[in-house]
């Protein structure tokens, strides 16, 4: 039987629909386990905690929306973490976790060999979790790290906790989504980004919405995608105060570069084709040798 999904969202769960969930992780027959929003018993929460310990199966964990209400059930949940070995994704947006959830979960999160999407989304976050997160992206050469990470709508992080992010992401050798939307960056931070966005052989989508930028900052992710080559392909940057017209010619010059690379791919196949085929002619001809 293949892995299926469970997915309840804001209801209150019984003791037996908890121990449902439970059996169906330790029998390997959940991919997918989403409880955003609901509410549980603190007992219950460790017995669901045990059960993720024990899968196999589980890739996407979606806890979001206040499950990881207190810092005894995010200890639970870093237990939980450093015995699994099957997440890939991990959602808890919207969690108070604060900083001091973020010490109790980073190595277990750090160190998980699979995990590769994290969303720490209105977690109310600040600068030391900003430190934390930043050795979950590693520079090249290093271990492996986080693919996509979400940070949306952390406001106590300050422009040093940012600066420290846009440097880890320049020599993240992994990084391929960032989302940093709803949080009061402005014009220097987003400066900072765009540097880090050069730098990067990798991030291909950044969401900057409502982040508090003018055309300034506008200008400048123009300049960098008009004269600079980068993998970003999506640049997010609705509901600042930037200019229509700036946000078209960005996301045009970002389209065109797209379908660049589209057309080289698609000449190197071509160019590979013919060769493919003479090989296949020739070995017949050299059997009869």
């Amino acid at each position: 039987m293949l892995p299926g999904s469970i997915q309840i969202t804001g209801e209150t769960l019984s003791g037996a629909e908890v121990k449902d969930i439970c059996d169906s992780l330790k029998e390997n027959t959940v991919r997918l386990l989403s409880v955003r929003g609901c509410q549980f018993s603190d007992r219950d929460f460790g017995r669901v905690c045990r059960g993720v310990a024990e899968s196999h199966s589980l890739a996407q964990l979606n806890l979001n929306l206040g499950v990881v209400s207190s810092i005894s059930r995010t200890k639970q949940l870093a237990d939980a973490l450093k015995t699994n070995r099957s997440i890939q994704t991990l959602f808890l947006h919207g969690s108070p976790l604060l900083d001091a959830g973020l010490v109790a979960l980073n190595t277990a999160l750090s160190t998980h060999p699979s995990l590769v999407c994290l969303d720490l989304g209105d977690c109310m976050l600040g600068d030391e979790a900003v430190r934390l997160i930043c050795g979950m992206l590693p520079p090249d050469g290093a271990k492996s790290g986080l693919r996509e990470l979400t940070l949306s709508a952390n406001p106590a992080i300050t422009t040093k906790g940012w600066a420290r992010l846009a440097v880890a992401v320049a020599h993240s050798s992994q990084l391929r989504v960032l989302n940093l939307d709803y949080n009061p960056l402005g014009d220097q931070i987003a400066g900072m980004l765009a540097v880090a966005v050069a730098s990067s052989r990798t991030l291909e989508v950044l969401d900057l919405e409502g982040t508090g930028l003018t055309n300034q900052s506008a200008q400048i992710f123009l300049d960098m995608v008009e004269n600079y080559p980068t993998s970003l392909r999506v640049l997010v940057l609705a509901e600042n105060d930037i200019s229509p017209e700036l946000q078209q010619q960005i996301s045009d010059l970002l389209s065109e570069g797209e379908e660049e690379e589209d057309k080289e791919a698609e000449a190197q196949a071509n160019a590979n084709a013919p060769l493919a085929c003479e090989k296949i002619a020739w070995i017949p001809h050299s059997s009869k040798g």
